[in-house]
């Protein structure tokens, strides 16, 4: 996993790469024009999906798995470099299910939340939307009060210290059924413990065998109690699952939604309804969903008009994070400043912060734009 408080920042600094998938200068993204990295490393962003766990650093995964020596997680921070290695998105979800059972205390989330804060806030993100699954959390025992109590007494500090805005999305984990469909939904809208930071509620894990129509009632009732609908779908499964997110479960935005670029009028549908597709290409190499990066159909995406932002998903178990998925969108799309600046503000667009909050950040991307080409 990639800890960002080495020195310099971002995953090249990290050791923790794998053919095929490797960022950094002999990385698939090494084509970036000369200067990009670094205007993107300054440059103000938002991250519209990026999950809380899954974004967990080496060094805060070995100390878990030290304090549960029962997990079968490695504690050697290198260790994880081939734990973190995927067959398929199938073997991607185990993996990723045996780092969540190693939060097993509202200090571990504490801990956890507020140092995937500092990490954001390193990579000059200003705003982004974590992707929580309380049910992981609270049928291992966690008492769910005490759990709202960790990532908001979290968000609240992570934001006084580095100025980063954090807002929850909920998510069910579709492994795991109804059940975990319905205690998700419970704690989303009781308004005796919905968090204050929570805006959306979303929909996870595998596709294959999970049909996204089955938790109709539950999106339902999260929209009635004023959430944003944000499933992922068609990541691994075709353009049937995008449609089925839009029309059952009112999908405001779509997570991945990879194979949209399949069907030409979904396309056409998603330009034309301006809903945004979450966009992780270095997720999507890792766990096979998409071959190569040169097959990534981002630029399908973009040549259709779709609104596209650019996300880092899981960043340290696939050796990247938010810097390096602006690189390596820069080198498919063949973008120069002006262009990554207009993905940054794709993402705050597409965000659910404030009008005010949205205003402020877009102020901030322009500014420093303006500032970089000038100087």
């Amino acid at each position: 996993m990639t800890d960002h408080h080495a020195a310099p920042d971002g995953p090249a600094a990290t050791g923790l790469t794998r053919p095929g998938t490797a960022p950094g200068p002999t990385g698939p993204d090494a084509a970036v024009r000369p200067g990009l990295r670094e205007f993107i490393a300054g440059l103000p962003k938002a991250e519209l999906h990026v999950h809380h766990v899954g974004s967990a650093s080496p060094r805060i995964v070995s100390e878990l798995a030290a304090r549960h020596p029962d997990s079968k997680v490695p504690t050697d921070p290198e260790a994880l470099v081939d734990y973190f290695t995927f067959t398929d998105f199938a073997h991607f979800v185990e993996v990723y299910l045996s780092v969540v059972d190693l939060i097993r205390t509202p200090e571990d989330v504490r801990l956890l939340t507020y140092e995937v804060a500092r990490d954001l806030a390193r990579q000059q993100v200003r705003y982004a939307e974590l992707t929580v699954t309380p049910y992981s959390s609270t049928r291992r025992g966690i008492d769910e009060r005490a759990f709202m109590d960790a990532i908001e007494d979290a968000r609240k500090a992570a934001e006084a210290e580095f100025g980063t805005v954090l807002r929850w999305c909920f998510d069910i984990p579709g492994e795991a059924g109804l059940t975990s469909a319905e205690e998700t939904a419970r704690l989303a809208t009781d308004d005796r413990l919905r968090p204050e930071g929570l805006v959306s509620f979303g929909l996870g894990g595998p596709e294959i065998g999970v049909p996204r129509p089955q938790f109709k009632p539950y999106f339902d009732r999260a929209v009635a109690a004023g959430l944003h609908s944000v499933p992922h779908a068609g990541e691994t499964t075709g353009p049937e699952t995008v449609w089925d997110a839009l029309t059952e479960l009112r999908a405001e935005r779509i997570g991945h939604g990879t194979s949209s670029a399949r069907d030409p009028k979904l396309l056409a549908h998603l330009a034309e309804h301006r809903i945004p597709l979450e966009v992780c290409p270095t997720s999507n190499i890792a766990t096979r969903a998409v071959r190569t990066l040169d097959e990534h159909p981002i630029k399908d995406f973009v040549r259709a008009g779709v609104l596209v932002t650019v996300n880092s998903d899981d960043p340290p178990m696939f050796g990247t994070d938010l810097n390096n998925e602006y690189a390596v969108a820069a080198r498919l799309l063949d973008l120069d400043e002006q262009g990554v600046a207009a993905l940054a503000r794709n993402a705050v667009e597409a965000s659910f912060l404030d009008p005010a909050g949205k205003a402020r950040v877009l102020d901030e991307i322009d500014t420093y734009a303006s500032a970089w080409l000038a100087g």
